[in-house]
């Protein structure tokens, strides 16, 4: 039976992550709501009658592979494409993954040294959750990709929205990345997450549909074990690109996202009463 792997991924990954549905959390921009991902699962019957192009059976198989490299959990190298974002509360210091997320990544840099994030706020901040950027209007509505259109997520088990990942936003669109990004900062997950993910330990040899195995495969236990250590959003996992990882200065990050705030106009207290702005970022090559 021929399956549609995206909608089997999703329904995988909801059931696997529900930890910020389960939360008393607002996600807001960064985040569908489960219920409009839900509406994108399918019937068996829908299932067994869809097939995929070669392009589509390519791209799935690619961001299927079973977890084999952790490359936050590894730390920035020597060599490693690096960026330090200037801000006027600190200096934020990250490395980046192009072998996961080269477009993510290009945006990002380029928009960097061309000086598009110069002068651009921090619009969105939400202690226990994340610091959000890259809008030159300031509204969490504006910001464009260099390529001047939107392009997509670029999901992969082997990047994690741990503590201190560098993520694009989007909007509840398939194809909607522009200029914003977030930096996770959420530092503890509560009771029910952490055991929630405890339970996935139990499940390494456990049959998930008949395209997937949890567990080990794509929960590796060094996965769990740093979202329950450290903090993160791990239901936001192969929903946007992670694209960076944070090496020096989530100091700096957890002030950003503790300043005073007053309520967006959808009622979400994230609007720093503070201008909060990127000042510039310095990208370059760690090491040298």
């Amino acid at each position: 039976m021929k399956k549609r792997l995206a909608l089997v991924l999703t329904a995988a990954v909801l059931s696997l992550t529900m930890l910020a549905a389960c939360s008393n959390k607002d996600n807001g921009d960064v985040k569908e709501s489960a219920a409009d991902t839900a509406e994108q699962t399918v019937s068996e019957e829908e299932t067994e009658s869809t097939t995929l192009s070669p392009e589509e059976q390519a791209y799935y198989d690619k961001i299927m592979q079973p977890v084999t490299s952790l490359p936050q959990l590894e730390g920035v190298k020597e060599g490693d494409t690096i960026a330090t974002i200037h801000t006027n509360k600190g200096d934020i210091k990250v490395w980046f993954f192009p072998e996961y997320a080269p477009k993510a990544v290009e945006n990002f840099t380029t928009h960097a040294k061309d000086g598009y994030y110069d002068g651009t706020p921090f619009h969105r901040v939400m202690e226990g959750f994340m610091i959000q950027g890259g809008d030159p209007e300031g509204t969490g509505m504006g910001g464009e990709s260099i390529w001047g259109e939107p392009f997509e997520v670029e999901p992969s088990f082997a990047l994690r929205h741990f503590r201190g990942a560098l993520c694009m936003a989007k909007s509840s669109q398939p194809v909607s990345i522009g200029s914003q990004f977030y930096i996770v900062q959420n530092n503890g997950l509560s009771d029910d997450e952490k055991s929630q993910l405890e339970q996935l330990k139990a499940q390494a040899d456990t049959p998930f549909y008949e395209d997937l195995t949890v567990g080990q495969t794509y929960w590796p236990e060094s996965v769990i074990d740093e979202y329950i250590e450290h903090g993160g959003t791990p239901a936001l996992d192969m929903q946007y690109t992670v694209f960076g990882q944070v090496y020096e200065g989530m100091d700096v990050v957890d002030a950003i996202a503790s300043v005073e705030k007053k309520e967006s106009e959808s009622g979400e207290l994230s609007v720093p009463l503070e201008d909060i702005h990127v000042e510039s970022i310095e990208v370059g090559t760690y090491g040298q």
